[in-house]
């Protein structure tokens, strides 16, 4: 089933690397032009030259307003369209409700939940335009269960969640023909796994702790969750708004 996604045109936040990097390869190899939206001009140039010309690279800071329209414009003025928004873009640091700082508390808001609410509100009438679409947002496992020792991440998340629901309700109710997702992922091998693993004081027992967490037993992938995606933002998902999709390994199952 190539070419699932020929003819559309994607906005991918945090393109430059993991879960953004492997979606803007996946819809790209199905057929779609991809901007790829991040604050990380050096990698993200370097996904675009790799996927060539399919692709364009926006200097994108998802907490900006301006920058969302204007890139929002750019991307559907390069590719003649805008048939999918994917707020990928996020952060994430350990905090417990007392430890966490409000300066951090809202910092981690900003770019997980006022940069979707955004890229949402700002997307719509161009995705409307080009006959429907859809918006696909990365939430989290965190989005569905608590962690003590997230409570800003996991905030943001659940907020995305129904933020979700809100967006699909919305476009239905319009008539517009956007749809509007969310996928759940647990831990995936990406940068920010990366991270937390290497401000670890054991960073191998932490991996191995994670992997024990996930009933199959590993980290998932960034190529295995663009799969998902690839179908979410297809036509074959015409009759899918609204929903939460869990990308865990079993793990809210568990």
């Amino acid at each position: 089933m190539a070419g699932r996604l020929e003819g559309k045109a994607a906005f991918i936040t945090g393109g430059a690397s993991g879960l953004g990097r492997a979606m803007a390869q996946a819809f790209a190899a199905e057929g779609a032009s991809v901007a790829i939206a991040d604050i990380d001009r050096g990698r993200g140039e370097a996904v675009a030259r790799g996927i060539g010309a399919r692709a364009i690279f926006l200097a994108h800071d998802v907490t900006d307003e301006e920058q969302w329209v204007a890139n929002l414009a750019a991307a559907a003025s390069a590719f003649g369209r805008l048939d999918t928004l994917v707020n990928n873009a996020g952060i994430g640091t350990r905090g417990t409700v007392e430890s966490t700082s409000l300066e951090e508390w809202r910092r981690i808001h900003a770019v997980n939940l006022d940069g979707p609410f955004l890229g949402c509100k700002h997307a719509i009438p161009l995705i409307a335009k080009a006959g429907g679409g859809a918006i696909l947002n990365i939430s989290s496992v965190a989005g569905l269960i608590g962690a003590r020792d997230s409570a800003a991440y996991c905030s943001s998340k659940g907020g995305l969640r129904l933020l979700t629901k809100s967006v699909a309700m919305h476009c239905a109710h319009r008539k517009n023909g956007v749809r509007c997702n969310s996928v759940h992922p647990v831990y995936t091998d990406t940068p920010m796994v990366g991270q937390m693993l290497a401000e670890s004081r054991q960073p191998e027992k932490m991996l191995e702790a994670m992997k024990a967490m996930i009933p199959l037993g590993r980290l998932g992938t960034p190529e295995e969750l663009a799969a998902m995606a690839v179908y979410l933002v297809s036509d074959e998902a015409a009759f899918v708004t609204g929903a939460e999709f869990v990308f865990d390994g079993g793990y809210t199952a568990n």
